[in-house]
C-alpha cells in the first residue's frame, strides 16, 4: 500500500503525538508545544499516520544577517515501518514544503549523523556541554556589575544583538520565551550591567535535582565583553555553599574558551553531544542573502558536487563590498566542494586550510585559504536546542 505525505490536521497531529511516544519510548512535549508555530507533516498508509515531523521557519544569523531557514525537529517513523527508507522520503517531503515557503537553509539536531549526512546535511562544529565545580568559579574576578533578576525587553534585545556575532543562532521569534518557560518552568533570567548603562550580560539558569544532588544548569550565557563574562561566572560561583556543580548545557555556552582562560585548575569536564547539522537548500540565494565582511574581496571558480553525487556544477563565487554572488560559469574550477562541505564553509566551520583539506575539500591550499577567510570572521554556534 502506497504512502501519502500531507500537511497534518489537528486530528492527524494528535495521532502523530501518540506514535512519537511509542517510537521514542517517552513523551515528546515539543510536538504539542511547537505545533502551532510549525509546518506539520505526516506520512499516511491506509489513512493511518505512520511517520511525521515538523519544521519551524525561523531565520538564522550568518555573517551578521538573518537568512531564511527551516529548523526541523521531532521527526520519527513508527517502529514497524523502519528499514524501508520511509524516513528519507519524509525528510525530502518536509524540506520541499519548507523550501516552498521560502527557506534557503535547513537545520536539525540528530544522533543519526551518518544517515543525515547522506541526505545532504553536514555538521559545522562539535558540540559540548561542560560541568564545573561551583567552587572553582568562586574567585572569578567579576564584582563590578549590577545584577537584576527577571527577563526584560533590554535583555532580549541584547541577545538578539549578540546572536549576530555568530553563525547559526536563531533570530528568535515572538513565541520563543513562552516556549522556553514551558520547557523549563524553573528557568530564571539575570541581567548584568554597569550602573546606569544598558545590560551587557544575560544569564539563563535553572536548578536541577538529581540523586547525586542539586546542580545549576546554564541554558543561556550571553556576554557582550569580558567584564560581563567574568561577572556572570562569578555570580554562578556564589552558589558554591549549596550547589556543588554548574552544568553548561550543550547550547548554553558559546564556542569560546571562557573556562580555559578563567579557571585556576583544569577541573572542567566536557561531554560531547550529537551535533547540529546544516543543509544549504538554495546555494545561490544563500550566498546572496548571507552577510559578508566589507573587507572581503574574492573571485573564485568553484565546482560543487550535485546532491546525488553524480556530477558537479561550476559556479563563479564573487564577494565584494559586503555582498556575495554565486552564478553558473564555464570556467575551470579552482576548488571542488561537496554540498556538505559548502555548508560547513558557509557556517564558518573550517578554521584553517589544513582542517578543510583533511575533510576532503579539493584544491590548492593557498586558494583554499582565500576561500576560508570569507567566512571565518564568525564561528558557528546554534544556541537553541529543538
Amino acid at each position: 500500500m502506497d504512502v501519502e505525505f500531507t500537511e497534518a490536521d489537528n486530528a492527524q497531529w494528535e495521532e502523530y503525538d501518540a506514535l512519537a511516544r511509542r517510537a521514542y519510548g517517552q513523551p515528546v512535549p515539543d510536538i504539542t508545544r511547537l505545533g502551532p508555530y510549525a509546518d506539520r507533516r505526516v506520512a499516511l498508509r491506509g489513512g493511518l499516520v505512520v511517520a511525521g515531523g515538523m519544521g519551524m521557519l525561523v531565520p538564522q544569523w550568518f555573517g551578521g544577517r538573518p537568512v531564511p531557514a527551516a529548523s526541523m525537529g521531532c521527526g520519527c517513523v513508527a517502529p514497524e515501518e523502519r528499514g524501508g527508507r520511509l524516513a528519507a522520503q519524509l525528510v525530502q517531503e518536509r524540506v520541499r514544503a519548507l523550501q516552498d515557503q521560502g527557506a534557503v537553509l535547513a537545520t536539525l539536531w540528530t544522533a543519526s549523523i551518518g544517515y543525515v549526512r547522506r541526505l545532504g546535511w553536514e555538521t559545522p562544529a562539535q558540540v559540548f556541554s561542560w560541568t564545573v565545580p561551583t567552587l572553582a568559579l568562586k574567585h572569578a574576578a567579576g564584582d563590578t556589575l549590577e545584577i537584576t533578576h527577571g527577563d526584560t525587553v533590554q535583555l532580549a534585545e541584547l541577545r538578539d544583538r549578540l546572536a549576530g556575532r555568530w553563525n547559526g543562532p536563531w533570530q528568535r521569534p515572538a513565541w520563543w520565551s513562552t516556549w522556553q518557560q514551558e520547557r523549563h518552568p524553573d528557568l530564571e533570567t539575570y541581567g548584568f550591567a554597569e550602573r546606569g548603562l544598558e545590560p551587557s550580560g544575560a544569564l539563563m539558569v535553572a536548578t536541577q535535582h538529581t540523586p547525586g544532588g542539586r546542580h545549576l544548569v546554564v541554558h543561556g550565557f550571553w556576554a557582550a565583553d569580558a567584564a560581563a563574562a567574568d561577572a556572570m561566572l562569578a555570580f554562578l560561583g556564589r552558589h558554591h555553599a549549596r550547589i556543588p556543580t554548574v552544568m553548561f548545557e550543550r547550547t548554553g555556552l558559546p564556542p569560546a574558551s571562557l573556562l580555559q582562560y578563567r579557571l585556576p585548575r583544569a577541573v572542567a569536564a566536557a561531554t560531547a553531544w550529537h551535533p547540529w547539522m546544516l543543509r544549504v537548500l538554495d546555494l545561490r540565494r544563500a550566498v546572496q542573502l548571507r552577510g559578508w565582511s566589507q573587507e572581503a574581496d574574492l573571485d573564485l571558480t568553484v565546482a560543487i558536487v550535485t546532491e546525488d553525487g553524480t556530477a558537479v556544477d561550476r559556479f563563479s563565487l564573487r564577494i565584494a563590498s559586503g555582498e556575495g554572488e554565486l552564478k553558473p560559469t564555464d570556467r575551470e574550477p579552482q576548488l571542488t566542494l561537496t554540498r556538505g562541505q559548502f555548508a560547513v564553509w558557509f557556517a564558518g566551520g573550517y578554521r584553517s586550510a589544513a582542517a578543510a583539506l583533511l575533510s576532503g575539500l579539493e584544491g590548492d591550499p593557498r586558494t583554499l585559504g582565500r576561500l576560508l577567510t570569507a567566512t571565518t570572521e564568525r564561528e558557528p554556534w546554534l544556541a537553541d536546542y529543538f
